[in-house]
């Protein structure tokens, strides 16, 4: 059996849902098929939520038919017969009518993930009743029947495993699964996710827990490229890259991947393919545990960060003071890219967001601080072991006209990361692909 996750451009429209659905239907293999909701619908439940916080009962109304309106319209473009069209409307009204009844009552962060569950949902219901009526034969396995979460919010995977089997049994005779991504229920019941991105997650999760003999992640490129062909003229996609390597590009800023999936993958031994939506017939990125020794396979770019240089003011003692700094950080669910100590300070890389002004408000009880902000973390990904001296020069060579304020080097065998001026992330992208490509 494969998982087959599609993201929210995948099924972004009636002719999208066709094509994943003619993928899923041609594959050799029995299928779970992972899917988004469709593209700009995650944002609108957002904005949703956010009105009935708000209690903007109108705006929440109006979002609400608007988004009716729109799968109105591609119900009808989607199904040939009456039979599927009054089906499938019939539950998209029903869900509008649910989203609507969140206003009669206090909004809390229970309701707010109730709202956000609606997409995929949503979107998994009209490829089951699309498969229905070209007659062939699937059926949907509700992730909120399995997927679970422990009182931690990390995936229990022993839960999971034990209710994703008994459904699996239950359904024997079908080839052909559909499931939603990024839902699923926690500790205590209640409907919850793997926060914003975590289809990919989900298909990880799910490929672990049956040993699946590959997980596919279908996006709307062909695979990982070398770097940003947004930025860089003449671009390549990566055939093959390590667990590792993965891991490191899509923690330091390419999009394609979710930083989450690759561990559940890692850990049960299941390669990963990254696969293009509209170029099913390119063979995309395989992500295993094959490491190619000694060369360069990519360049990524985190951008809005910002670097906090804080200053020991307090007398506490050294290990105090940096433990104080994680500490807060993790407070605010604020993620440490990139560290560096000295004496008496320590400099740290974080996402330029909205707990930064918190941040430096608490910082300043323990010490004093510096900021600058508008810098990326542009990152060369490899094998990059400490014997080859050749890749340090390379990097080094590429990055000499540009201001280079951080360096981390040595946190893994896989990467080397800069952080420059936003400004000069273009500059730094284009040379890095002249000097190692």
């Amino acid at each position: 059996m494969i998982v087959m996750k599609f993201g929210g451009t995948s099924v972004g429209s009636a002719s999208r849902i066709k094509h994943v659905a003619n993928l899923i239907h041609n594959s050799s293999s029995p299928v779970i098929a992972v899917l988004s909701a469709m593209s700009g619908t995650t944002n609108t439940l957002v904005a949703i939520a956010q009105s009935f916080y708000k209690k903007d009962k109108e705006t929440a109304f109006r979002l609400i038919s608007d988004l009716e309106t729109k799968y109105i319209s591609d119900i009808l473009e989607l199904y040939n017969t009456k039979k599927w069209q009054q089906a499938t409307i019939a539950f998209i009204k029903d869900t509008m009518k649910t989203l609507r009844s969140f206003s009669n009552d206090l909004f809390t962060n229970f309701e707010e993930k109730c709202v956000v569950a609606q997409g995929e949902l949503m979107s998994t219901q009209m490829m089951v009743n699309y498969l229905c009526e070209k007659n062939i034969a699937a059926t949907m396995l509700p992730a909120l029947d399995f997927m679970r979460t422990d009182k931690n919010g990390q995936p229990d995977m022993t839960q999971t495993k034990f209710l994703l089997e008994k459904l699996l049994n239950d359904k024997s005779k079908y080839s052909i699964y559909i499931t939603q991504g990024f839902i699923c229920r926690n500790a205590f019941g209640e409907i919850d996710n793997l926060q914003r991105g975590g289809s990919d997650y989900s298909a990880s999760l799910i490929g672990a827990t049956i040993k699946a003999n590959e997980i596919q992640i279908w996006t709307d490129i062909d695979g990982v490229h070398n770097n940003d062909p947004r930025i860089v003229d003449g671009t390549t996609s990566v055939s093959q890259l390590s667990y590792e390597e993965a891991s490191e590009l899509a923690y330091f800023g390419a999009k394609i991947l979710h930083p989450t999936c690759v561990r559940p993958a890692k850990q049960a031994k299941i390669p990963i393919r990254l696969k293009n939506t509209m170029q099913p017939d390119s063979e995309g990125t395989l992500i295993n545990y094959q490491i190619d020794k000694g060369i360069v396979k990519a360049v990524a770019a985190k951008d809005n960060m910002a670097i906090l240089r804080i200053y020991n003011s307090n007398n506490m003692s050294m290990s105090a003071f940096f433990a104080s700094i994680s500490q807060l950080c993790n407070n605010y669910q604020t993620t440490i890219f990139i560290s560096s100590c000295a004496e008496a300070s320590m400099t740290i890389c974080i996402e330029n967001n909205d707990n930064i002004e918190m941040i430096i408000e608490d910082i300043l009880a323990v010490g004093n601080v510096e900021t600058k902000r508008d810098v990326c973390i542009i990152t060369t990904v490899g094998d990059l072991t400490p014997s080859d001296k050749q890749f340090i020069y390379n990097t080094m060579t590429a990055m000499k006209t540009v201001d280079i304020h951080m360096i981390s080097y040595g946190g893994s065998n896989y990467s080397i990361s800069y952080v420059i001026d936003s400004s000069k992330k273009s500059v730094a992208m284009r040379r890095l692909s002249q000097i190692l490509f």
